[in-house]
């Protein structure tokens, strides 16, 4: 009996280390079992991600707003401490200017940002690309920046643009995603009505070069006229968003720049035509191009600040003769039916 049972008990030795053996090969995922899994996580990021994206870029636009809202206030207690809106660009003795140089609206708003120190560093005895006022040229001011624009681009270089001359910096300048908008021009937006309304004298907005605009100056409302508006990205050029490297642009160098406000053209859908009517196609009125023309990187359309500041979005499909309303201070047309 012994015998016989030691022999069944080692008999099931091997059984049992068998079994084992097959538990412990079962203990990890076969390729198909993985390749299922990783499928699974691919479905759901794919599910997930636009809505996380969606997320990011609405928070992005709320603080878009938010920078545009407070550049409007700022350009409001600016005109109740001169008298008048800043210029978008002098390049003669005013408001906020008393040497006469090129100053740039944004430099004239500092104080009012709470940007006192910076202010107080920036050199009013000379033009923004001299001396000193490069180094505040290459403080990031953020409230001059959209966070949906392109964060990435470094400036080292800018064009000559006389009587600036070509630059190299020694430090990035700061950019700027907001411009004054300080027209139309009356050549490319009158092909687009039924008759010319635009000329030399109704064809300026708010903040034009040399300006000194009192509230009372503003007769077709406040509410109905932008002041500022999304031009972003520059000084690099996009077209459609897009980046081209192949294209320069001699304005809206850094947030100091007093020579990157534009009046209006209108675009055409490729951005590679400016103002050319509704014959040559030019009929986009934001996003086309981003070199002097109203452009952003939020979907469908830009952000603007009106005269009465509060901050609007402005559809991209909007019409050029509507959009065109909106940059001119006192052309009347409201009268003429177009607004």
């Amino acid at each position: 009996m012994i015998t016989v049972l030691g022999r069944r008990a080692i008999g099931a030795i091997p059984q049992h280390s068998f079994a084992l053996d097959r538990c412990r090969r079962r203990t990890g995922l076969t390729l198909v079992e993985l390749l299922v899994v990783i499928a699974i996580i691919g479905l759901v990021i794919g599910i997930f991600l636009p809505a996380v994206q969606s997320t990011r870029e609405s928070s992005r636009r709320v603080m878009c707003t938010s920078h545009m809202r407070q550049l409007g206030i700022a350009a409001h207690l600016f005109h109740d401490s001169h008298g008048s809106f800043p210029a978008s660009g002098w390049t003669q003795r005013g408001p906020g200017n008393p040497a006469g140089k090129y100053v740039g609206w944004r430099a004239l708003l500092l104080p009012f940002l709470e940007q006192r120190n910076l202010h107080d560093f920036y050199d009013f005895q000379q033009h923004w690309w001299e001396g000193a006022n490069l180094v505040a040229a290459a403080v990031p001011v953020p409230i001059y920046r959209c966070p949906s624009s392109p964060q990435d681009l470094a400036v080292f270089t800018a064009i000559a643009k006389p009587p600036r001359p070509a630059i190299t910096f020694s430090n990035p300048v700061a950019t700027t995603d907001y411009e004054a908008i300080q027209g139309v021009r009356p050549e490319s937006i009158n092909p687009h009505l039924q008759r010319a309304i635009y000329d030399a004298g109704n064809r300026r907005s708010v903040m034009s070069r040399n300006s000194r605009t009192r509230m009372a100056d503003i007769r077709d409302g406040k509410t109905q006229t932008i002041m500022i508006i999304e031009c972003g990205g520059r000084p690099q050029v996009y077209r459609q968003q897009r980046y081209r490297s192949e294209f320069s642009n001699d304005q809206g160098i850094s947030w100091a720049d007093s020579e990157g406000a534009f009046s209006f053209d209108g675009a055409s859908h490729d951005g590679n035509r400016e103002g050319c009517g509704p014959a040559g196609g030019c009929m986009v009125a934001i996003s086309a191009r981003n070199d002097n023309e109203p452009s952003s990187f939020h979907y469908s359309g830009a952000f603007a600040v009106f005269a009465d500041g509060r901050v609007s979005f402005i559809a991209q499909s909007v019409d050029i003769a509507v959009f065109a309303a909106a940059c001119t201070m006192n052309a009347g047309e409201t009268e003429a039916g177009i607004w």
